[in-house]
């Protein structure tokens, strides 16, 4: 006979229980054998369908951020080029000057812009001196690797590890796909896109206080980005989504009421929560703590009556549609164009995405009349827990109307359609196929290296001109000299070194020239109401050594401005020759400071302090009727942009 196994290798098996599937099996009965271990049989666990999001979170990350990095790093090499690559960067440079000499924005230095962004190159300027607008550039390629990777956090949330790395990587080409002079200059768009994303990223996980926080920066930096508060409030007030993805399936954080829902049965099946009123209220209050608090305290740091005004209610003849509409149209068009260059591997894509209905999650049935499992069929149960793409397309509405407001159409404005028009793409692209996914990589990358291109080897002509007209400035006048650049790119400051003698440092809405119009309505006449007195006190008090003309023919030349000619004619003579057009004005040998303008009592200047009536006033319009103490309120012109 063969030889027996010992009785401790002997497992038998326990018969398989026959109950219903929704019963749970009982337990088969531990078999016990002289010297052997109790062995248990149990039921074979479930098989699960496999994760979206895959990846360890730090694994992830680790993986994901290099890569990031190394583009963003690649696409804003030509930022490197140029201290300054357009005329908003040298206000912000001149602004950063004045305030770090102990001036007051809003007063002794004016914009329409919130102070987020002059008090962050102020900081620059005070840690790292002359060289601070190159430090200023790495902060802003800082930005836009914080949008790319926000970008991805959002689309991971939504769809998936693959979808997050699709949207990190598609940014940082799209962003550099406009103007160099528009994409590489670190102005106030390239900061207000990582806010605004994050405020839709917190909004979507529900933490609403941090969505109010990140909202709230995205306005201090430039108004415009209030536009992310509409799929905020819409993912705010939208009701909590059913929770019918299947086992192994993660349903999306999104909106209101997102991750509030217990594990359980009912989770499982589809129900829906009773409505959560009190939460409601709770997380709209967070999110208006979190977005006004802030707003307040940049009002009381500077002035709040200043700051209301320079940033809300004294911007209304900025976003005026009159005058050179056949300008402003025509850079419309060739901005969108660009654009349109820039994401047409994206574009197909983001029309799917928009022009696909929404689902109506109907009843299913299994074929014999009786209700389907949800966990039967993952795919369609996974696909019931898309979170859709309806504050996307609200996103992407409201930063189109951002770029139309005050129908300007500069191409820096179009940046902020990038990061809506960047998830609905991935909305689209992550239910394809890896090839199809690469394909639209690979068009993005390559208009991406077009406008890199253009970026390291177009020329700068206007900067050129300005350097010029700096050193020429630089060698007439003395360290301590003030001086009066009548144009449109305050850079000239900066590069000569030299003080502004007024606080307004461009033409800007001294003559309605502000924000490119180019039109008939440009003059003195047009001027916001009580800047032309302000302007006249300041050269009074403080006269500039040298003034310089560097209209070169546009509508605000001097000889069209009565006060200003007349002020040029009473103690400035020209200086021989010219500088790329612009004409030099050197305090004549009388040298008796420059008048002020008559107010409405006849013989008083702007300050109320009597002076010769020499300088004559505006013949007609609002600048000659204003009260000159409401120039203190009165909105200074910005670079022209």
């Amino acid at each position: 006979m063969p030889a027996q196994p010992p009785p401790s290798t002997l497992r038998p098996h326990a018969p398989r229980p026959t109950r219903p599937r929704d019963a749970r099996p009982a337990r088969a009965p531990a078999v016990r054998t002289p010297g052997a271990r109790p062995v248990r049989t149990h039921r074979p666990r479930p098989v699960r369908t496999p994760d979206r999001r895959t990846g360890r979170g730090p694994r992830y990350w680790r993986g994901l951020l290099p890569a990031l990095a190394l583009l963003v790093l690649v696409t804003r090499l030509p930022s490197l080029r140029h201290p300054l690559w357009n005329p908003d960067e040298g206000y912000l440079a001149v602004q950063a000057r004045i305030l770090a000499d102990g001036g007051a924005l809003y007063e002794t230095v004016v914009d329409r812009k919130p102070p987020l962004l002059p008090w962050l190159y102020q900081a620059a300027l005070l840690l790292f001196g002359g060289g601070f607008p190159y430090a200023v550039k790495a902060l802003s390629a800082l930005a836009v690797l914080a949008t790319a990777a926000l970008l991805a956090a959002v689309a991971r949330d939504r769809w998936g590890d693959r979808a997050g790395r699709v949207a990190g990587v598609l940014y940082p080409p799209v962003s550099i796909g406009l103007n160099p002079e528009d994409t590489q200059a670190a102005t106030f768009e390239v900061f207000i896109l990582p806010f605004t994303v994050a405020a839709v990223w917190c909004a979507g996980r529900g933490r609403w206080g941090a969505a109010g926080l990140a909202a709230a920066g995205a306005v201090l930096t430039k108004q415009t980005g209030g536009a992310v508060l509409v799929p905020v409030l819409w993912l705010l007030f939208r009701p909590a989504p059913s929770r019918t993805a299947p086992r192994g399936h993660p349903v999306p954080a999104l909106g209101h009421g997102a991750g509030r829902l217990p594990a359980g049965p009912e989770q499982r099946a589809g129900a829906r929560p009773a409505p959560r009123f009190a939460s409601r209220g709770r997380d709209t209050a967070l999110l208006l703590a979190g977005l006004v608090l802030p707003v307040l305290a940049a009002a009381l740091l500077t002035s709040p009556s200043g700051f209301l005004f320079w940033t809300v209610t004294g911007s209304g003849a900025y976003a005026a549609f009159t005058g050179s509409e056949l300008h402003v149209l025509a850079r419309g068009l060739a901005n969108t164009a660009l654009l349109c260059l820039a994401c047409a591997g994206l574009l197909p894509h983001v029309l799917r995405a928009c022009s696909r209905p929404p689902r109506a999650p109907g009843p299913e049935t299994d074929g014999t009349g009786g209700p389907r499992d949800p966990d039967a069929n993952p795919r369609r149960a996974a696909a019931r827990a898309d979170p859709g793409v309806a504050d996307l397309r609200l996103w992407l509405g409201a930063s189109a109307t951002a770029v139309l407001a005050g129908f300007h159409f500069f191409g820096h404005y179009f940046l902020q359609l990038l990061p809506p028009l960047v998830l609905l793409a991935t909305a689209a692209l992550h239910r394809l196929p890896a090839d199809r996914i690469a394909s639209a990589v690979l068009t993005t990358a390559c208009a991406g290296g077009v406008f890199l291109a253009w970026g390291l080897l177009a020329p700068r002509p206007e900067l050129g001109h300005a350097q010029r007209l700096a050193d020429a400035v630089r060698a007439r006048t003395a360290a301590t000299d003030r001086i009066l650049v009548w144009g449109m790119h305050p850079e000239t400051y900066w590069l000569a070194d030299r003080a502004p003698a007024s606080r307004y440092l461009t033409a800007g809405l001294l003559t309605n020239y502000s924000g490119g119009r180019d039109g008939p309505q440009v003059g003195e006449e047009y001027a916001v109401p009580g800047t032309w007195p302000v302007l006249a006190a300041e050269l009074r008090d403080r006269p500039p050594a040298l003034i310089v003309d560097d209209s070169r023919g546009k509508p605000f030349a001097p000889d069209r401005l009565p006060t200003l000619r007349a002020l040029l004619a009473l103690h400035y003579e020209p200086l021989p020759g010219t500088v790329d057009g612009a004409v030099l004005y050197a305090r004549s040998s009388e040298g008796a400071p420059a008048p002020g303008v008559p107010g409405p009592s006849g013989g008083r200047g702007a300050s109320g302090v009597s002076g010769p009536p020499a300088v004559p006033a505006p013949s007609a319009g609002p600048a000659a009727s204003a009260d000159p103490a409401s120039a203190s309120a009165s909105p200074s012109t910005g670079p022209g942009r």
